[in-house]
């Protein structure tokens, strides 16, 4: 890639821990994220391929990196990636770098055979000419389910080595949290998230062999992140074994597999989920990414 001849051109580095360590550097310089959190996690996503410029001392000045997500989307399995960790450092930009990765990036998509490229963000007009749609997400609100079926629990620790262990396998086997749009497969972003939520709780209903990921609101209600388990329990099996009576619920994700429905409320977030692919790989209305899933 030629255009930059202070510049070196970078693509699948991830085996190199001093790139690696400099991308880690940009993200931490721009966005305040230390993605380091991983390396204690068990490591960063394996299909995970950057793309950057660098300079004469090493460097990372602008990236974005692709990795595979297969998704469930109106009940379909598809062979889906996505992007992350997409930055340029301030002297740098206006240079037409961010373009050139971009265009790298996908172009290794394209070539890989996804069916459909997602990402995050809180410019989508700059992604528009990308081929980049924006989807509309909502979550999910209502009363409380009544239910009597309460089994044994156990809150995970992400301190402890033996319950991320767990966690992982969990994740590794999971089911699809919905059916309309939900990740089949995201290990490594569940991890990195629940290490970022100060608020979250992570408890294991044992029965079910299943990890619920919730928080209790400012307001008093039950929100609920995600499920991640080989079976989706009902959510009235989740409060009855939680032992919790919230008067509201809310849920972050499509409740198709809880036995519960709620009022589909629009999320007004400032981060945008966006998908490039075919017309028929859009979502059937209403869904959300759950928040674990985020990248």
């Amino acid at each position: 890639m030629t255009g930059h001849p202070e510049l070196v051109f970078r693509a699948n580095y991830f085996g190199d821990p001093v790139a690696s360590q400099a991308l880690a550097a940009l993200l931490d310089d721009t966005f305040g994220i230390d993605v380091t959190i991983l390396d204690r996690l068990g490591g960063p996503d394996p299909t995970g391929v950057p793309f950057a410029w660098f300079d004469a001392s090493g460097t990372c000045i602008a990236n974005i990196s692709a990795f595979s997500m297969p998704l469930v989307i109106n009940g379909n399995f598809t062979r889906a990636a996505a992007l992350q960790s997409g930055a340029v450092r301030p002297d740098f930009r206006g240079r037409g770098l961010f373009r050139s990765v971009m265009e790298a990036a996908l172009d290794y998509c394209d070539s890989e055979g996804f069916e459909a490229v997602a990402l995050l963000t809180d410019k989508p007009t700059l992604y528009e000419r990308y081929g980049f749609r924006t989807l509309a997400q909502h979550r999910f609100a209502g009363p409380a389910p009544a239910g009597d079926r309460a089994g044994a629990t156990r809150q995970l620790d992400m301190a402890n080595d033996a319950d991320v262990t767990l966690l992982r396998r969990l994740l590794n086997g999971r089911r699809p949290v919905s059916d309309r749009f939900a990740p089949l497969r995201q290990v490594e972003m569940f991890l990195f998230n629940a290490a970022l939520m100060p608020d979250l709780r992570l408890d294991i209903l044992e029965e079910d062999g299943a990890v619920i990921a919730w928080q209790q609101g400012e307001d008093g209600s039950f929100e609920l992140f995600d499920v991640a388990g080989a079976q989706i329990p009902a959510l009235a099996d989740i409060l009855a074994s939680l032992r919790l009576t919230p008067s509201k619920i809310r849920v972050h994700f499509a409740p198709d597999h809880l036995n519960w429905n709620g009022e589909a409320i629009a999320d007004e977030g400032d981060m945008v989920l966006m998908l490039r692919g075919a017309e028929d790989l859009l979502p059937q209305k209403p869904f959300a990414l759950p928040p674990m899933a985020e990248f």
